[in-house]
């Protein structure tokens, strides 16, 4: 007897109850971001387990939809419509954000922000600015270089070293004031400083007279830090220590949130 297109579907449906071959694609695409954006099938198939024909099925229809382009040396890499995805998702993550950023602002009277790692760049996703007169703006969308940026700091801090250094060496260090970290082993060690504390610190290195708190947020879908930012004579190490616990907790209740809306 033909096999019924019920029996069909339902072989294909994984143990989750979804579908395994859309499980499967997107398990690819992150492996892809996780070895740097481009692989080839061989180390797809010890990675993730599949049969070469089953990867080489999947990549033929992430390529055919423009997920995925081939290279000419033969080896996939995440394709460019990716980028509209992500940039909606990531307008999206700073969207979720802002009520608690306003709570950051509310608690903390300085100006709060988001910020992801993308590529090797930050880029500023949300923001809510402090209610005084003398308040440190940074506009949605800005990108910045990591090694001068307390958010910057907060998102490397568990990298490991090789693959900060390689970072560094790809972007350069300039100095964007008399304070900005320009080499690779001081920034290192601010970064050994961070798992240490808990929190990071831009102390006049990205503008001078503005000092920046942050954190990372746990378990966030993509690489996320929050912090505030304001005039160093408000941003003192007094302040720091009333700031930090704040910055902590709602970091701890955004990433929860998060959490809720990426279910699984």
């Amino acid at each position: 007897m033909p096999t019924s297109s019920a029996s069909t579907t339902d072989s294909a449906k994984s143990a989750g109850g979804g579908v395994q071959s859309l499980e499967r694609a997107f398990d690819l695409l992150e492996r892809m971001a996780d070895a740097g954006g481009e692989v080839g099938l061989s180390e797809l198939s010890a990675s993730s387990g599949l049969p070469l024909p089953t990867i080489h099925r999947l990549m033929r229809t992430l390529v055919s939809c423009g997920y995925v382009r081939q290279q000419p040396n033969r080896r996939y890499a995440l394709g460019p419509r990716l980028i509209r995805l992500g940039e909606s998702s990531a307008r999206l993550l700073g969207t979720w954000a802002r009520p608690y950023l306003a709570r950051l602002v509310e608690e903390t009277g300085e100006t709060a922000n988001m910020a992801l790692l993308d590529g090797d760049e930050i880029v500023y996703v949300a923001q809510v600015p402090s209610k005084h007169s003398m308040r440190m703006f940074t506009e949605v969308g800005r990108r910045v270089l990591p090694h001068s940026t307390g958010v910057g700091k907060a998102l490397l801090a568990h990298t490991p070293d090789d693959e900060v250094r390689a970072l560094l060496a790809r972007t350069g260090m300039p100095a964007a004031t008399e304070k900005t970290i320009t080499t690779p082993d001081g920034f290192l060690a601010a970064l050994k400083d961070v798992r240490g504390r808990g929190y990071a610190v831009d102390d006049n290195e990205q503008e001078i007279g503005v000092r920046c708190l942050a954190v990372s947020v746990p378990n966030s879908p993509t690489a996320a830090a929050i912090s505030i930012s304001g005039p160093a004579g408000r941003v003192t190490e007094a302040a720091t220590e009333k700031i930090v616990p704040v910055l902590q907790q709602v970091a701890s209740e955004l990433s929860e949130a998060l959490a809720s809306q990426n279910p699984g």
